[in-house]
């Protein structure tokens, strides 16, 4: 068994634990952004940190889609 054979499986888990840091961290970014508005620009529902959170969301979301797709296009 080559080295290249043992590395390659490795480096999938690494990839895939990095995607899910990126998104846990891309959300929390979007809610502190959100925390942050609503303390400067004050109301009653938390709405900016609502719809930045939900934004992060759906920006998380569709990097993860992105990159799980290019990793499964390379394994092809």
């Amino acid at each position: 068994m080559s080295k290249d054979s043992k590395k390659k499986p490795l480096s999938k888990y690494i990839r895939f634990t990095g995607i899910g840091l990126q998104m846990g961290l891309t959300i929390y970014l979007g809610s502190l952004l959100g925390e942050w508005l609503d303390s400067k620009y004050p109301n009653d529902d938390q709405l900016y940190t609502k719809i930045c959170t939900l934004v992060a969301v759906f920006g998380a979301m569709f990097s993860v889609i992105r990159q799980v797709s290019k990793i499964s296009k390379e394994n092809d």
